[in-house]
């Protein structure tokens, strides 16, 4: 059932349904709560799910900042309000992949499924940089180019799921760009340290999970960073390997709770 909270006059909507565990669902940027939609059938049967629309996206309200720790305490909001507690496990994908991260380095959870994310942002941090002055050009440009982007990821997603999550995007320039800011500008050296600053403060099981392959060196990098992290790799999946092959993730997402260790 759709609810929301308001933090500092900014409404925060999300859904809640089934009964179980609890799951938060953090979705990608420009996107919604609703791009978990084909998961919440199976999810709802054996977990009380709640699926976040964070500010600037879905039904929620635009109020900046748009910076990791606003939506890390944004979902912590959520949470509270929807009766969540340190019990929780976090899912997120791309965007979201960041914020579980964050909200991990801040606030008490049990762990954290990151789809599709690095954390090591140097190499994105270039590509963004190249495409920063259509990005911040006018409003025509800036959708083109945003919009290319995306579908440079796609992978294998299906036509049906690529139309469907097309029609859930909602590309803000300023929303955009106010959380592509420590990308655009910063030093890599800058990046590197605010990466740093939240991902070694986590310390709760952390499952990553990676439809493109974040490079050779990115399993010690991250083990380095984040010692409870698990590094997945499933080739050609693209940036939506949850929704590529959802029974595979709905089989590892139970299998990864299983081995969580036991509630005090």
């Amino acid at each position: 059932m759709p609810t929301a909270t308001a933090v500092d006059g900014t409404l925060l909507t999300y859904d809640i349904a089934g009964s179980g565990p609890p799951l938060i669902l953090v979705h990608g940027i420009t996107e919604s709560g609703r791009t978990w939609d084909p998961l919440l059938g199976a999810l709802t049967r054996n977990h009380r799910v709640v699926t976040v629309d964070l500010r600037g996206h879905g039904r929620s309200g635009s109020a900046p900042p748009y910076d990791l720790a606003t939506f890390a305490a944004d979902v912590n909001s959520i949470a509270l309000s929807a009766g969540m507690g340190p019990e929780t496990v976090l899912v997120g994908h791309s965007l979201g992949g960041l914020v579980v991260t964050a909200y991990a380095a801040a606030f008490a959870c049990r762990a954290v499924v990151n789809v599709d994310q690095p954390l090591d942002l140097v190499g994105f941090q270039t590509a963004v940089n190249e495409l920063a002055p259509m990005l911040q050009g006018d409003e025509a440009t800036f959708r083109q180019t945003i919009l290319a982007v995306f579908d440079s990821m796609r992978g294998p997603l299906s036509d049906a799921d690529s139309a469907r999550i097309a029609s859930i995007r909602r590309p803000i320039q300023a929303i955009v760009l106010g959380i592509w800011a420590p990308l655009i500008g910063p030093s890599t050296a800058e990046l590197d340290a605010l990466v740093r600053s939240f991902g070694s403060a986590v310390a709760v099981p952390y499952l990553a999970l990676h439809g493109i392959d974040p490079g050779p060196d990115y399993r010690a990098w991250l083990t380095e960073l984040i010692p409870t992290a698990i590094v997945e790799i499933w080739p050609d999946h693209g940036h939506y390997p949850h929704l590529v092959d959802s029974p595979r993730f709905l089989q590892r997402l139970a299998e990864f709770e299983q081995s969580l260790p036991k509630e005090a």
